[in-house]
């Protein structure tokens, strides 16, 4: 198949599961079948779907993929706290994870062709993405609270895994428990890279836009959560070993430093805005 036909397959496909698009008809224009296609997508509520299906998407995926061209680590310029700033579509940066900023549901957004960046993860990412999310809440057996973090594996994506994390809503004014929580899901998600081994993680501004969180003071606490974190390190004396029968057995320690297995932090900015606030902080 080319990407024409494997679009047209997946339409086909998915409008046979939705009571709303059954019998929509298939614009010809690439551009409408792209955003038909989307919508469907978005729309799928969590569930299993045929291999035969999942060969085509990741196939389709995967050439949009190429088509947009991936951003790797050593196409983004460093600091030497090893802090970076990129400005575009996060779904292209090839690191070894991405920050989704989730919902409660942690199933992604159900509304067809929102811009929202959990929309676009669970688009490019594929209908894997949102049975995953989907499981790991039927566990769970509640809603995610804000703060904290999930992992999952990254499917079509270039990223190997999508952080998923629920940020605070700032309705009225802005409070200390904001920006406490704020922090907490910067520290949770860089704090599950750690435990994963991971070296490289790429930020969305969490909380900013429609949940209305200040871009200005949100940089600011993720700046300062981010240098913290990777400052952090553990000092943990041990005996040292010694030739049997030196002095030096009993009175010599020797110290064990342990520091995050993230290297790399990126604050991924769409805006103009954000990218001259991020760049006057780190300087």
């Amino acid at each position: 198949m080319n990407q024409d036909e494997r679009r047209d397959y997946l339409i086909n496909r998915l409008k046979t599961e939705s009571q709303e698009y059954k019998k929509i008809q298939i614009p010809g224009l690439a551009t409408e079948k792209r955003q038909l296609l989307r919508a469907l997508m978005n729309v799928r509520m969590p569930g299993e779907i045929d291999q035969d299906f999942l060969d085509v998407q990741d196939a389709y995926l995967k050439n949009a993929r190429d088509e947009k061209g991936v951003v790797t680590v050593d196409d983004i310029s460093f600091n030497q706290e090893g802090i970076g700033i990129w400005k575009g579509d996060i779904t292209r940066l090839q690191v070894d994870a991405i920050v989704n900023a989730a919902n409660s549901g942690m199933t992604g957004c159900y509304v067809a062709n929102h811009t929202c960046i959990d929309n676009c993860i669970h688009t490019y990412a594929g209908v894997q993405l949102r049975y995953e999310c989907a499981r790991i809440m039927q566990k769970q057996g509640y809603e995610e609270p804000t703060g904290q973090a999930k992992i999952t594996p990254g499917y079509n994506l270039p990223a190997k895994y999508v952080l998923h994390t629920v940020g605070p809503i700032v309705q009225e004014s802005l409070t200390e428990e904001h920006e406490r929580l704020l922090a907490s899901c910067y520290r949770s998600c860089l704090e599950l890279a750690d435990e994963k081994g991971l070296e490289s993680v790429a930020f969305c501004c969490i909380s900013t836009g429609v949940f209305m969180f200040p871009n200005e003071r949100a940089a600011e606490i993720a700046v300062k959560t981010v240098r913290d974190f990777m400052k952090k390190d553990t000092s943990v004396s041990l005996p040292r070993i010694s030739d049997a029968g030196s002095p030096a057995a009993l009175s010599e320690s020797k110290e064990r430093r342990s520091v995050p297995s993230v290297r790399k932090v990126i604050f991924n900015v769409f805006k103009d805005y954000d990218e001259e606030i991020y760049r006057e902080l780190l300087g």
